[in-house]
């Protein structure tokens, strides 16, 4: 923390001295360009950390540069109009961004979905703007209107200094725990939803901070420059700031900043000289960075040395405050007639059981029986056809996943389902979230963990890798990690979806102590979908059988074991 304080007070020093140095022309077009870099770092913010590829943060920087220009055209400039324009400003690119993030983030969208309303944004912008007559000065623009009376040192002064504050902030959000998060978006959005968090919320806020910190630097584009035309909301800006981005090293923060600093003054230089071989030089150099630096240039240069800082940082463990023991005479499972149609093909038919704290009951049947499913009808409301799901007494009606985990839900897929690119311990911290609200200016140095959680990553021996990226774990230690995760919620039900798939005899082994000690020791209702019947019988409590979308059996292991109807099922199966 200390060295990204030294590094912006040396940037703020540099700017402020910059107009000493530097020539009017240069000192011009620098407060374009550190404006231009704010807005690619939002960009950025978007794209690199959360994964969310936009092509609108244009429209913003041209809603805060339109309200600072209509207001000192129609009113003149004063600080209260000055101070009006900029709430309007931000208000108005809030409650775009709103209106953005309702369209694009509902439950159920697509990535590539979002990005296409992106795109719309800011065409929709420029043809208001375009139809706003003599108010908006149409395609010409506003010009020759009132501006604050600064010297243009500075407004040099002003954006450099906004832009590295700016830069500062977003570098200390990144690397607290609350920015932890938003690589967590990036890399996997369902396994976020799935460990309580609303995923649609927390795009849609960051959607409006980053709005806000466009249109304050539109806001002073206008201000500084004295003149605004539609080009500045318009898509061709919006897609320049994403291979800004690119070039510079999206998920780097610097990167885009330095890239957009550098390729806008160039611009300037270079387009007066070779105004058409300019375009097609920074278009060749965009294909060589993506085709051979994916990751842009400042990843390159610098990947070695940032991958041995987070390295060196590994929080402790400690054991989390324990929680009551669930009821073991409440109803954890409750499932009523529940159905799963596509038309008229039927997957799941009047399936209706209960399951208390302290029981393991496995789910079994061939092939195609309904049992994942199930598994999903359970944790998502919006899964089920008909019947009524209860988790501990909460009906989940149509209810999304994070509000189904809400109730005490927890999930582990099929396939090991982290967070690739974050360690061990992160992966675990982001797991915590939903319990404890994450530092937004820091990183704690502890990771309080339930004591189940940590009997998980000890008997796994993942309590000796926690600083290990979750791409680099074996599939056993992967399978393990998610079931810590899922446990780290604190849940009091637990759906697991062939956890011991792909796993060695000795793995097995460990996940099935593990589970057993879930359901006996801890007192939660595990419901396990398995297809080894060996291992169901060592573990279980009991038995669910399903073939061909209905119930066929719920009774104990001795009863499926002595079963004519399951040995008939699994026959029949193995011989289809």
């Amino acid at each position: 923390m200390s060295r990204v304080f030294l590094v912006a007070l040396l940037c703020l020093a540099a700017v402020l001295a910059g107009p000493l140095l530097l020539d009017t022309y240069t000192i011009n077009i620098l407060i374009r360009s550190f404006l231009f870099a704010a807005v690619a770092l939002s960009v950025d913010l978007l794209w690199g950390y959360s994964g969310f590829l936009t092509f609108g943060q244009s429209a913003f920087f041209g809603v805060g540069a339109y309200a600072a220009a209509l207001c000192f055209s129609q009113f003149g400039y004063s600080p209260w109009i000055g101070l009006l324009s900029l709430v309007a400003a931000l208000g108005a690119a809030a409650l775009l961004a709103l209106v953005q993030g309702w369209l694009s983030f509902y439950h159920g969208s697509t990535p590539l979905y979002a990005s296409v309303v992106s795109l719309v944004v800011p065409v929709v912008v420029t043809q208001i703007l375009f139809s706003g007559g003599i108010f908006t000065g149409s395609s010409s623009g506003l010009t020759a209107y009132d501006t604050p009376d600064f010297e243009i040192e500075d407004w040099f002064r002003i954006a450099g200094v906004f832009m590295v504050l700016v830069t500062t902030v977003a570098v200390i959000f990144v690397r607290s725990d609350a920015g932890r998060v938003l690589v967590a978006l990036r890399d996997n959005e369902a396994r976020c939803a799935y460990l309580g968090l609303n995923t649609a919320r927390q795009r849609i806020l960051l959607l409006v901070v980053t709005a806000c910190i466009a249109a304050i630097a539109g806001w002073l584009y206008a201000g500084s420059s004295g003149v605004v035309a539609p080009e500045l909301a318009g898509f061709v800006f919006g897609t320049e700031l994403v291979i800004w981005v690119a070039l510079g090293g999206r998920g780097t923060l610097l990167g885009p900043v330095l890239g957009t600093i550098l390729i806008d003054f160039t611009s300037s230089y270079a387009s007066g000289s070779l105004p058409f071989l300019w375009k097609l030089l920074l278009g060749i150099a965009f294909i060589l960075v993506i085709v051979a630096l994916p990751q842009g240039l400042i990843p390159a240069v610098t990947g070695r040395l940032r991958r041995k800082r987070a390295e060196n940082v590994v929080p402790g463990l400690a054991a989390a405050k324990p929680r009551p023991r669930p009821d073991p005479d409440q109803v954890a499972i409750y499932l009523d007639s529940v159905s799963r149609s596509f038309g008229s093909l039927k997957i799941l038919e009047a399936i209706s059981f209960k399951a208390r704290p302290g029981e393991l009951v496995s789910l079994v049947g061939p092939n195609g029986a309904g049992k994942t499913t199930l598994m999903r009808c359970l944790s998502d409301g919006a899964e089920r056809s008909g019947g009524r799901i209860a988790i501990n007494g909460h009906d989940i009606g149509t209810l999304p996943p994070y509000r189904c985990v809400g109730f005490g839900l927890g999930r582990k897929f099929q396939t090991a389902n982290v967070f690739d690119t974050l360690s061990v311990a992160e992966c675990l911290a982001v797991a915590r979230v939903r319990l404890h609200l994450p530092s937004f200016w820091r990183r704690a140095d502890t990771l309080e963990l339930p004591q189940a959680a940590l009997d998980i990553l000890r008997a796994t021996s993942l309590d000796q890798a926690l600083a290990t990226p979750a791409m680099l774990l074996s599939h056993g230690q992967k399978q393990a990690l998610e079931l810590a995760m899922v446990v780290a919620l604190e849940p009091s039900v637990v759906l697991l979806d062939e956890p011991t798939a792909g796993l060695t005899q000795q793995e097995r082994r460990q996940i099935g102590g593990v589970l057993t000690d879930l359901a006996i020791t801890h007192g939660l209702c595990l419901l396990l979908v398995e297809h080894d019947l060996d291992f169901v019988r060592e573990i279980s409590s009991r038995v669910v059988v399903l073939h061909q979308g209905r119930l066929v059996l719920d009774g104990t292991v001795q009863d499926v074991i002595a079963s004519e109807l399951v040995r008939t099922i699994y026959a029949g199966a193995a011989h289809g």
